[in-house]
């Protein structure tokens, strides 16, 4: 009997790792004990998406051995659909290192990655039936930069999506040390931004790919080229935001205690993505994207910060009771 799965919301690809996360501050040299856990930009996007409720498929190989396996439980706990992990016996699953800060600055990560499974990603990974049927594909410029071969399965992947109609939201999240040069960087990220409908640099992003320093300048570049709606992060400052009809800055939400930086360009593109595939405007979907990455740099972890959909409910709730506590006073 065939089993019937349930539709797929949104499809991404790239590498899940296993991480550990050191338990006191220093040189990771000099620490003793790690926290185990998994990362990946793109795996990060998917886990957030999926405890907001969206059904996510994630595409990847993992390696025949223990991390491989903690990555195929976490995604399962997680309750994101991996038909299309291959667990591959030729090749390693990567990990990290990651430091521990206390005063809020990026933490030091040092990558086990070269020659992993996931780096062997080609267009033998790519199904048709399965990618098309989501409604929605997200890329970060991560995947793209683990190989040539994995490069070319985002590229097929954003064409054949485009073709279909389905939206493409792309994250350039950079790894410069991943690429030949901060050349062949900006050509290939920039030629996939092309295929996206909404394109999320950071403005030191946008400055590396375009050339420009301010955020209109780098939001026009991207909607020249054929995007719908482009953010640039601006930090503690919020995001600009610029579509054919509308722009602006929307503030950033407050952090009272940074903990651990990593991840939070990954909790804002849960934000953005998940508003604008339940229909909400520009401006809706950056306050989400901007609450969304508060709360993941509260947080020791890439994805622990990600809240499910009864917290968001709750926290929207709220924000909106006291808005309209605030007109009443007002009035």
């Amino acid at each position: 009997m065939q089993v019937q799965h349930e539709a797929i919301d949104v499809v991404t690809y790239g590498e899940a790792m296993a991480m550990f996360v050191a338990a006191a501050t220093g040189d990771l040299a000099t620490v003793g004990q790690f926290t185990k856990r998994v990362a990946g930009a793109d795996l990060n996007v998917a886990i957030g998406l999926s405890r907001l409720g969206f059904k996510v498929g994630w595409m990847s190989r993992v390696g025949n051995d223990s991390f491989g396996r903690y990555v195929l439980d976490v995604l399962a706990a997680e309750g994101i659909d991996a038909r299309r992990v291959t667990v591959d016996g030729r090749y390693p699953t990567g990990f990290q290192l990651k430091g521990k800060c206390d005063d809020g600055s990026d933490p030091a990560v040092e990558y086990f990655r070269k020659g992993s499974a996931a780096s062997h990603l080609s267009l033998d990974d790519y199904a048709a039936d399965y990618v098309l049927g989501a409604r929605h594909l997200h890329l970060t410029g991560v995947a793209p930069a683990i190989s040539a071969t994995s490069r070319e399965l985002a590229f097929h992947m954003a064409r054949e999506m485009r073709a279909a109609g389905k939206s493409i939201s792309f994250d350039p999240n950079l790894r410069p040390t991943l690429w030949p040069s901060r050349e062949a960087m900006a050509d290939a990220l920039n030629a996939l931004a092309e295929m996206a409908d909404w394109v999320l640099p950071g403005v030191n992003e946008g400055l590396t790919l375009t050339g420009y320093a301010k955020p209109e300048d780098i939001a026009a570049f991207y909607l020249d080229r054929g995007a719908k709606g482009v953010i640039v992060k601006l930090g503690a400052h919020g995001a600009y935001f610029r579509t054919a009809d509308d722009e602006g800055i929307v503030p950033a939400a407050p952090v009272a205690n940074v903990v651990d930086t990593v991840g939070a360009g990954d909790g804002f593109a849960v934000g953005v993505v998940s508003a604008l595939l339940e229909g909400r405007d520009m401006r809706d979907a950056i306050v989400r994207g901007n609450r969304i990455g508060a709360l993941a740099i509260q947080v020791i972890g890439d994805s622990e910060g990600l809240p499910t959909r009864a917290t968001l409910d709750a926290l929207e709730t709220q924000d909106s009771n006291d808005k309209t506590a605030r007109a009443a006073v007002i009035a």
